[in-house]
């Protein structure tokens, strides 16, 4: 079977992760740092990469903990939206690998100038079943594209 066509059993858990991939911009929109950080196992590890991997990430963070503070920094934006887009899952028992599009739409005032900043990123994830429930056990977050102007809206 192809993987557009996965067993029936598997559509319960890809629909799970994409709650998941869902859940966690929706609590980065609310500033819920404590709450993203949950969507993790443990000692999950996030690095982000400004264009492909390969390079050396510019950050990395392990752990709930310094996922947490990071997750924290949003509160440095007046705004943010995160729209998730396509996605592809690949379900293997209790693990999954995936990719997610996200155009990050950031927002904040300085020096009385509003500015606008998007990027557009892919999510690179490798997910985990813990306890009957799907975490992000590892996430690449890899910025395609950044734009940055002034903002009138």
């Amino acid at each position: 079977m192809s993987s557009l066509n996965p067993f029936p059993e598997q559509f319960a858990d890809r629909l799970a992760i994409r709650e998941l991939v869902d859940a966690y911009a929706h609590l980065a929109d609310r500033r819920d740092a404590q709450g993203q950080a949950a969507l993790f196992t443990e000692d999950a590890h996030v690095a982000v990469y400004d264009g492909e991997p390969g390079a050396e990430p510019a950050q990395t963070l392990n752990g709930r903990d310094e996922l947490a503070a990071a997750f924290g920094s949003l509160r440095n934006y007046d705004k943010t939206t995160h729209f998730n887009g396509q996605s592809t899952v690949t379900v293997d028992g209790d693990r999954a690998t995936g990719e997610t599009y996200c155009l990050a739409h950031h927002l904040w005032t300085e020096e009385g100038q509003r500015t606008l900043m998007v990027m557009s990123i892919r999510y690179h994830d490798a997910f985990v079943r813990q306890d009957g429930r799907w975490l992000f056990a590892e996430r690449r977050l890899i910025v395609d594209w950044v734009d940055r102007r002034p903002s009138t809206a």
